[in-house]
């Protein structure tokens, strides 16, 4: 599983929330600052077509999902995966 966060440093409520959900449900995730990524920012507008940050990549098992902003519903999505996977390799 890959979970990339590409933000901007100050002033994004959405991306200081977005980060403090995966933080405090324990999972890893790579923040990438798209202020001084050129190839990151391009990679987010241009192959991906988003225009609001937080973009968050979820790469698990080959199947990628991908948001823009805010969205409480898919991180708890990922979260309830993850939680789910840790139960598997516990059980």
């Amino acid at each position: 599983m890959t979970l990339t966060i590409y933000t901007k440093p100050a002033g994004c409520f959405g991306c200081a929330k977005t980060k403090q959900k995966f933080t405090d449900a324990g999972i890893a995730f790579t923040e990438v600052d798209v202020t001084t990524n050129q190839a990151a920012f391009e990679y987010i507008t241009e192959e991906l077509g988003y225009s609001q940050i937080p973009v968050v990549v979820y790469d698990k098992e080959n199947t990628e999902d991908h948001w823009s902003g805010l969205n409480p519903a898919k991180i708890a999505r990922v979260i309830e995966i993850e939680a789910a996977a840790r139960e598997g390799v516990l059980s």
